[in-house]
């Protein structure tokens, strides 16, 4: 038995990442979700809504800001 199709995806490296293979990507698959994944780990994907992601990077913001 075959298992669902999984649509390939358009990944795009963050324009802060270095260069090599310690990059975030994020890719918008068809169902209207973002994909974010590490480079090294590219089986491994995280899947939020528009929503999510902006939740997500808003509290990373808030805690690279409130660093001593």
């Amino acid at each position: 038995m075959k298992g669902p199709e999984v649509p390939t995806l358009h990944w795009q490296k963050s324009s802060y990442s270095s260069e090599g293979n310690n990059c975030v990507e994020l890719a918008t698959a068809p169902d209207g979700t973002i994909r974010l994944r590490e480079s090294d780990e590219p089986t491994t994907a995280l899947t939020l809504r528009p929503s999510g992601l902006y939740s997500l990077l808003v509290a990373a913001r808030r805690e690279i800001t409130n660093r001593p």
